[in-house]
């Protein structure tokens, strides 16, 4: 089974992917460590785009994140399955601050290693506004016209928590 996982900054993509990925016994690919080497620094393209290959090449896999760099178009298309977490700002920019009281001065699981947990109002900000513009919800809806078939599309805790138990 292959997954894709895109959304909002904030809206638990990390979270879900490892959830996912775990009920299958495989790791999941986090598309911020591939993008970010250590202290936040932007990793080459063609080294990331290599990683994400390889990763892809595996016959089962779970890619949580965005970047249309990463080979997003091939990835959407291999994917057996694609969830969009579509939750409000309000809720992506709270998980967010939760995130960075619990992981304040450490590195999450889902960045590079070197990555310290940070809140600023750029990142404030790009969750409420930069991150929403019509041209980011038009790619997601996008997604949706061109993988109906595919594509689940949760927008509250409560449509996860159905929508989790009606794929077992």
């Amino acid at each position: 089974m292959k997954i894709a996982i895109i959304g909002y900054s904030g809206s638990g993509k990390s979270t879900l992917a490892k959830r996912l990925a775990g009920e299958r016994c495989i790791a999941p690919f986090y598309l911020d460590r591939v993008h970010f080497l250590p202290n936040w620094v932007e990793r080459e393209p063609e080294e990331a785009r290599e990683m994400v290959r390889a990763e892809m090449a595996k016959p089962d896999w779970v890619i949580d994140g965005n970047y249309s760099y990463l080979l997003r178009e091939e990835r959407l298309h291999d994917a057996d399955e694609i969830i969009w977490l579509n939750y409000p700002r309000l809720t992506c920019l709270i998980r967010a601050l939760r995130r960075n009281r619990d992981f304040r001065g450490k590195t999450r699981d889902s960045v590079a290693d070197g990555c310290i947990e940070r809140m600023n109002w750029e990142f404030a900000w790009w969750i409420l506004y930069k991150g929403r513009t019509r041209a980011y919800i038009r790619g997601y809806r996008t997604i949706v016209q061109r993988y109906p078939e595919k594509t689940a599309i949760i927008r509250n805790d409560r449509a996860l928590t159905r929508y989790l138990a009606n794929r077992k």
